[in-house]
């Protein structure tokens, strides 16, 4: 019957005892699911991490320019991580422990609205990091 209308006779699916079958042209029915295929993953937003470096004890105007560029990849739809290295210098373990959560509190002040707190690093991890995620 399929022969006849120069049509597959194409199995759909296996259930035991049943089996669905299908009188359908198979070259085009490959060739759209493709298509849709292609379609969905051009349509597809994909979400990269991109990564700002800063020190615990960093000056208001060198803040400001990392935020700027915080602000650009948020804008694209991107996360930013936001990463501290907290070890190596004397002067850095001297002045306090403090002074990490106090500047992630400045950058989480200054960015508001524009993103969210995803997520934080571990306390007892050497670089000490928060995710930022863009507004909703």
């Amino acid at each position: 019957m399929a022969a006849d209308e120069g049509l597959d006779l194409v199995e759909i699916s296996v259930n035991g005892n049943t089996t669905i079958t299908k009188i359908m042209d198979f070259g085009k029915f490959k060739y759209e699911q493709k298509k849709r295929a292609s379609e969905a993953r051009k349509n597809q937003k994909t979400i990269e991490m991109k990564e700002v470096w800063v020190k615990p004890f960093i000056e208001e105007n060198d803040l400001n320019i990392k935020m700027k560029k915080v602000f650009e990849f948020l804008g694209e739809g991107n996360k930013v991580k936001i990463a501290v290295m907290t070890r190596g210098s004397k002067k850095v373990l001297a002045r306090g422990k403090d002074a990490v959560p106090e500047l992630f509190a400045r950058i989480l002040e200054i960015v508001g609205d524009k993103g969210t707190l995803e997520s934080k690093s571990k306390p007892d991890e050497r670089t000490k990091s928060i995710i930022i995620a863009p507004a909703k």
